[in-house]
């Protein structure tokens, strides 16, 4: 009968051992004498009544008993350790994965993290972008910024702020853009949404039939704004999330007219109750986009 306490020396010196094949490796992992981690796992051989390993001349090779008992060891040491690096400053450190459209992210939420961080230095924050198109309780995600309308099945939804799109460019396309209309001979750049163009249009005012559009289509915003940087067309993205493209004069703004297809909101899924790391974002990102006007 196996007894309850096992030595965690035995433990660990077996599964260094079993990584390496090797006594003498794995001492020299383990920093002890070769003799010593071959004792260990004597000891935890006669505890467990098993053997773990053939003893041959050149190393060694695992039972099918060490086969089994490897992986389980392995994990479990592992998130011991993940565990432990959580620990900072006496405190234990909470995990938050947060997913956000890479827009929001680069554009509003980046140069804003360091002072999240300053004032809750217990979270330790994942971040990982995506498209808008996300499934958060496959991905993981605690919580997760969305584009839309707030209306997602099973989803606790808190509205951020509104981010209504307007044709961006280069100085250099924005030439001879005088009227709406001269938009329909450019290229028109825009995202997997096929109805923005002509939501914007509509917005400006155009009410006769909408003309063939030379567009290229786009799954991320930043490429689509990268293509627009380049030269290659109009994009039609939220102003406000590319403001310093703006402000040093590398895309400009050529018409006022702004079309409202969405809002970013804050979204975590209804039956994942919140824990300390999701309420400090919400409030700290409320606080934020509120200071933010």
């Amino acid at each position: 009968m196996v007894r309850p306490y096992l030595p965690l020396n035995a433990l660990r010196a077996f599964e260094a051992s079993a990584r390496h094949l090797s006594f003498t490796l794995a001492a020299e992992e383990l920093c002890v004498t070769q003799a010593a981690v071959s004792h260990q796992v004597k000891q935890l051989e006669a505890r467990l009544n098993v053997t773990l390993f053939k003893r041959l001349p050149r190393g060694l090779k695992m039972t099918a008993e060490g086969e089994a008992l490897l992986p389980v060891l392995g994990d479990s040491f592992d998130r011991i350790a993940a565990l432990l690096r959580r620990f900072d400053g006496g405190h234990l450190r909470e995990l938050l994965t947060l997913g956000t459209v890479g827009t929001f992210a680069v554009g509003w939420l980046l140069p804003r993290l360091p002072r999240f961080q300053e004032q809750h230095p217990f979270v330790d924050l994942r971040l990982f972008t995506n498209n808008n198109r996300v499934d958060m309780a496959a991905e993981g995600l605690d919580l997760a910024v969305r584009f839309g309308n707030g209306a997602w099945h099973s989803i606790d939804a808190v509205p951020l702020f509104d981010a209504p799109l307007a044709p961006l460019c280069t100085p250099t396309q924005a030439d001879g853009l005088r009227a709406p209309a001269d938009l329909f001979g450019r290229i028109l750049l825009r995202s997997y949404r096929a109805d923005e163009w002509p939501s914007w249009f509509t917005a400006a005012g155009h009410t006769g039939p909408m003309p063939p559009l030379s567009s290229i289509t786009f799954d991320s915003s930043l490429t689509m704004i990268e293509a627009a940087l380049q030269g290659v067309g109009v994009a039609l993205a939220p102003p406000r999330l590319f403001a310093r493209q703006l402000a040093v004069g590398e895309l400009v703004q050529p018409f006022p007219i702004m079309a409202p297809l969405g809002s970013y909101y804050l979204t975590r899924l209804k039956s994942r109750p919140p824990t300390l790391a999701m309420r400090s974002f919400q409030d700290w990102l409320l606080a934020a986009v509120a200071a933010d006007g």
